[in-house]
């Protein structure tokens, strides 16, 4: 859907160059050529911003939902009365005080019959809210640390004195800071940085094994199960590669991980509303069970950054020590209650499911079978897909992506898991496809229309 609509005056392009220079480059590499103007629905206005073509604008369709985070799009006329009305209306108390907005949204998900009480029984849980993914695994990992801790009497709690030991995923992706970084296997992003202290009463070590590898996780527990405190787990691994894990492998080490006393903590941050039900952590049995799962991107609706962490009642922090300014706000509130009405009442989970099937069938057919040099498979579940490059491909990403994107369509490629171990083979680069939920079959059609005509001309490129 490579659209030609004009060309862009020099001042604004100057502007918009001066911005990206000014913002803060996270990404190693050269920054995108590109800047956006404009979007609606899936549709965004790009413009050019070097070269011959500087100033040139088109359009392309969004396939990434803004890091998996616009699940309903650009210009959502759901959120945007849901803003009017909470700025209007709903005040902007705090945790400390009860909110009308902030009740009636989690009675509405938790309460007696509520929207998700088939996955969060009613009085087993409780509730609370943090500006993002990251700042609501940092309480996930608090949460599971003060299981531990007696804070009556300042010491060890009882039975839980052993509990030194975090079993975490190698190739997974819980989030940035601090706390969470070494939860992370990959040398890249821990080399330099603190790490947790492992010796000591109140120390703790992070163990990774191979994700999707029931094996290798009984054999884990055998040897440690007794010391486990928590298994830290994406029911789907993101930045992996889309690693889908094998059926029952999810109730299998949640059940195991139960066994032993540990906590089973879901990160649901990027799956959360992606896989055709609102939670990943589920099998054809129903919910895995789990003491703290960890919900975000999606759950703001593309408008708001904000993240949820869903505690079984028993874990809890000492006095203060987990207040946060953040926490489900009413405008936030708002904005959540009426997305989730409008995906429920639209059935949009149900048509991203039946959407995204489509969507993987032509991935295969049409790129990862077309083009076997550039694409090694595809994988995911509903609107949450991964097509992993080849090792040659992997190596011209960048270029590969310029083409793609001005062939009409915007994504993001994801590191993959990298070097595993037990005999699991190395996993590339992934391109990752996870549009919003209102994505039509029409749009299914030019996406994998556009990825196509992309890699066509890269491969011409590259051979030329």
């Amino acid at each position: 859907m490579h659209s030609e609509a004009g060309r862009m005056n020099v001042e604004r392009i100057k502007t918009l160059s001066a911005g990206r220079e000014l913002h803060m480059h996270h990404y190693g590499a050269t920054s995108l050529p590109f800047a956006c103007v404009g979007a609606s629905g899936l549709v965004q206005k790009f413009v050019e911003l070097e070269g011959q073509d500087a100033g040139r604008t088109f359009d392309v369709l969004d396939a990434s939902g803004g890091y998996g985070s616009a699940c309903l799009g650009a210009g959502s006329a759901v959120v945007g009365q849901a803003l009017q009305r909470a700025v209007t209306e709903v005040g902007y108390s705090t945790d400390e005080v009860v909110s009308g907005e902030r009740a009636a949204l989690l009675v509405r998900l938790f309460g007696d019959g509520g929207l998700w009480t088939h996955a969060f029984p009613t009085g087993q849980y409780h509730v609370s809210g943090r500006n993002s993914g990251s700042e609501g695994m940092e309480l996930a990992i608090r949460l599971a640390l003060e299981s531990r801790f007696d804070r009556r009497r300042l010491r060890p709690a009882s039975g839980r004195e052993g509990r030194d030991r975090i079993l975490a995923f190698e190739g997974a992706w819980h989030g940035w800071t601090s706390g969470l970084v070494p939860l992370l296997n990959r040398r890249h992003y821990r080399i330099g940085l603190p790490e947790f202290v492992e010796t000591g009463p109140y120390g703790v070590q992070v163990d990774h094994i191979p994700f999707g590898d029931l094996d290798a996780a009984r054999r884990y527990f055998a040897e440690n199960g007794s010391r486990l405190l928590a298994v830290i787990v994406e029911p789907i691994q993101g930045d992996a590669g889309i690693q889908v894990p094998p059926d029952g492998y999810l109730r299998q080490l949640a059940d195991t991980a139960r066994e032993s006393g540990a906590l089973v903590v879901a990160d649901e941050v990027l799956t959360f509303a992606k896989t055709g039900q609102f939670f990943a952590m589920a099998d054809t049995a129903g919910p895995v069970p789990t003491d703290i799962t960890v919900i975000g991107k999606s759950l703001g609706m593309g408008a708001l950054s904000t993240a949820m962490v869903i505690a079984r009642k028993g874990l809890t922090s000492r006095a203060s020590g987990t207040i946060s300014t953040s926490d489900l706000r009413p405008l936030t509130c708002a904005v959540i209650r009426d997305g989730l009405e409008h995906i429920v009442a639209g059935g949009l989970l149900e048509q991203s499911a039946v959407i995204g099937g489509v969507l993987r069938e032509r991935l295969e057919a049409e790129l990862v079978q077309a083009f076997p040099d550039v694409y090694r498979e595809v994988r995911g579940r509903a609107l949450m897909q991964g097509i992993e490059l080849t090792e040659s491909a992997a190596a011209h990403l960048p270029v590969l992506r310029e083409h793609i994107i001005r062939s009409g369509v915007y994504v993001e490629f994801m590191a993959g898991a990298g070097r595993r171990s037990c005999g699991l083979r190395y996993v590339y680069p992934t391109m990752r496809i996870a549009p919003p939920l209102v994505t039509e079959h029409s749009h299914v059609e030019q996406i994998v229309g556009s990825l196509a005509e992309g890699t066509r001309r890269f491969r011409k490129a590259q051979q030329s």
